[in-house]
């Protein structure tokens, strides 16, 4: 199942839990009628009037309650883990395993071509887990408990990253957060419930509202139990996918298999300590709670293993533990990272590439030749030359750019570096504008390290921008604004910035509005490509002009995109005069397509900037760039037919 399948899978698993959850609440509701009915209606002293209202009341304190919970949420992955005691992982730590954790999810996001998560540590809890949280890509959060930095190697803990980045790629996350708003809904009823039994004293009035307490105490567990069972349904065979996801990345299942043996081996399991724990089960990476098994989260650990490793047997899991009870050897083979699982359970051993020196990245001029088809199957579904391409790539950044990439102070100045243009009377105004908007330290910086990344690579820029955005959305909201308030006026600077740049500088000012404010930069698309038909022409125009020098090229390559979107359209080629103004009204006009549609326009934009099948670097980074701000991330490589 692709990127664009998955979405839409993400689309209708939503459809299908808001239609059960309404069928719940109208259950509960119900339920809550009946109860007062039977109690009071003997007497003569239940209205239809009383009825409805108590139906309100119920409905409305359900979804008060859900508003609520949700409101809370509304920060993103961040508000999650900090739920649950989770401590934030500095860009720039030093920390052994938590460097280590951070170069695993760096590696994987730059394979996958979405921003950096942020990366949060349990510190407190000493099982096996891990979770990403969100509502987009640009808010992720990746936590892991301090049990899986301490217990998995670094292969195990690529594989448990790598089915947690399947979680945000294929829409996941979203769905997640509304399931811990809607159950806390419900429960919220329940607990009211309680209180009014508890609360309502002695009396007549006393013992009807003691009732009507319990009535809803009960009925509100009871809807609890089914919103659960919803939630379990949905949310296990998106676990066999991410674990499918993660084999795929790494192409072998020794990490993540190995992960999940060590979670059935060891004592601590993947059982969490904290009391809010419950409300996140379905987001966990193995089972956190102990639910009984109709309310179970997660597929048994024992299927879930024998998919990845047929011969599997549950006796390995006393040869691992009997290994771990040794403190020595335990303690080493957490500490290394070329540890073998050969030496904890039979059979299986990791393979990971060797620490030799890095390889060159291809040269400028090369050109590879690709298919529509092939480069809109890669969208969102990196494999692993992709996660061996971000290693090399993330190695062979200069020094003095990583490090400003994880520097809070200079993330700001370095993605205004990659936004600055290549002509000197447009870089001197730009830096000029900074200096302005940031004052002259600011803009010193940007000058100097503008230097340093003119040398990059053309695959660098994307994965250095990425590096870079954990820094810069940790920075206050005002000075978030005024970044891309000083990033729009950079671009607008002049006529000769160059699409390459342009498409970089919107993609980072796309991604902190999403994190900015990630419920409301979410939007589910809905639009079809007939009714798209005028930012279709634009883009692909602009695309066509400025990735072919020669006229009647140009408009051949125009031809064949629109071919692939609109195939009975007669449209006339007329780039735009106005090709940034033009690309400011399409790209947010396109973002809202179906995701059938988007494949389709991926499968266009590869058609006109290879209407010869073949492709320069410099035209594959500005497809990832410009699929990027479509929210269609792309890995480093574009696939090349067999």
């Amino acid at each position: 199942m692709n990127f664009f399948a998955h979405q839409q899978r993400a689309r209708r698993d939503t459809r299908r839990m808001l239609v059960l959850f309404a069928l719940v609440v109208l259950g509960v509701v119900a339920a809550t009628d009946v109860v007062l009915l039977l109690t009071f209606g003997h007497a003569g002293g239940v209205r239809p009037q009383g009825v409805l209202m108590l139906s309100a009341l119920v409905a409305a304190l359900i979804a008060v309650g859900s508003l609520y919970r949700t409101a809370t949420l509304r920060a993103g992955g961040a508000a999650v883990a900090e739920g649950l005691g989770g401590v934030m992982v500095p860009t720039d730590t030093s920390h052994f395993a938590w460097r280590r954790l951070r170069n695993v999810v760096e590696e994987i996001a730059i394979a996958s071509g979405v921003p950096v998560p942020q990366v949060f540590v349990l510190e407190e809890e000493t099982g096996i887990n891990a979770f990403a949280a969100g509502f987009t890509p640009a808010d992720a959060v990746i936590t892991v408990t301090r049990g899986a930095l301490d217990k998995l190697t670094r292969a195990e803990l690529q594989g448990v990253i790598g089915h947690e980045f399947s979680h945000i790629l294929n829409g996941d996350m979203r769905l997640n957060i509304r399931l811990v708003g809607m159950v806390f809904g419900i429960l919220a009823l329940a607990t009211i419930g309680r209180r009014i039994a508890q609360d309502s004293g002695r009396g007549r009035r006393a013992g009807m509202a003691a009732v009507v307490g319990l009535a809803l105490f009960a009925v509100g567990y009871i809807g609890v139990v089914l919103a659960r069972v919803i939630q379990a349904s949905i949310s296990r065979q998106r676990e066999y996918l991410a674990d499918a996801s993660a084999v795929q990345f790494t192409r072998q299942t020794e990490g993540i298999a190995g992960a999940l043996k060590k979670i059935g081996a060891l004592a601590e399991g993947s059982r969490l300590a904290s009391s809010n724990s419950d409300e996140v089960a379905h987001m966990l990476f193995s089972d956190g709670v102990g639910r009984r098994p109709w309310l179970a989260t997660h597929p048994p650990l024992v299927d879930r293993i024998r998919r990845l490793d047929p011969a599997f047997a549950v006796g390995e899991w006393q040869v691992i533990a009997e290994a771990w009870s040794q403190p020595v050897a335990a303690a080493d083979a957490a500490a290394r990272d070329d540890v073998s699982i050969a030496g904890l359970a039979p059979r299986a051993s990791v393979a990971r590439p060797a620490r030799g020196p890095v390889d060159a990245l291809p040269d400028h001029a090369v050109r590879v030749r690709v298919t529509p088809r092939g480069v809109a199957a890669q969208v969102g579904n990196p494999g692993n030359d992709d996660s061996v391409a971000a290693r090399r790539l993330r190695a062979a950044l200069p020094p003095r750019l990583r490090l400003a990439a994880r520097d809070g102070e200079r993330a700001v100045p370095l993605l205004f570096a990659l936004s600055a243009g290549e002509d000197a009377a447009v870089r001197a105004r730009q830096l000029q504008l900074v200096a302005d908007a940031w004052g002259p330290v600011i803009a010193d910086l940007t000058a100097e390290l503008a230097s340093a990344v003119a040398t990059l690579h053309p695959m660098q820029r994307l994965p250095l921008a990425a590096l870079a955005f954990p820094a810069l959305r940790r920075r206050p909201r005002p000075q978030l604004d005024r970044f891309m308030a000083t990033l729009r006026a950079l671009i607008d600077a002049d006529g000769r910035v160059t699409l390459g740049e342009y498409c970089l500088a919107t993609l980072v000012r796309v991604q902190v509005i999403d994190a900015l404010d990630p419920t409301a930069a979410f939007v589910i698309g809905r639009r079809r490509l007939p009714q798209l038909a005028g930012a279709l022409h634009d883009l692909l125009a602009i695309l066509a002009r400025h990735g072919h020098a020669d006229e009647a090229r140009a408009r051949q390559a125009f031809g064949l995109g629109l071919h692939e979107v609109l195939p009975d359209a007669r449209i006339d080629y007329r780039p735009p005069d106005d090709w940034k103004a033009a690309l400011d009204r399409a790209l947010p006009q396109l973002d809202l397509l179906l995701p059938v549609g988007k494949e389709c326009l991926v499968q266009a934009l590869v058609r006109v900037i290879s209407a010869d099948g073949l492709v320069t670097l410099a035209e594959a980074e500005l497809l990832r760039a410009v699929c990027a701000a479509l929210h269609c991330p792309l890995p480093p490589l574009l696939q090349q037919p067999a």
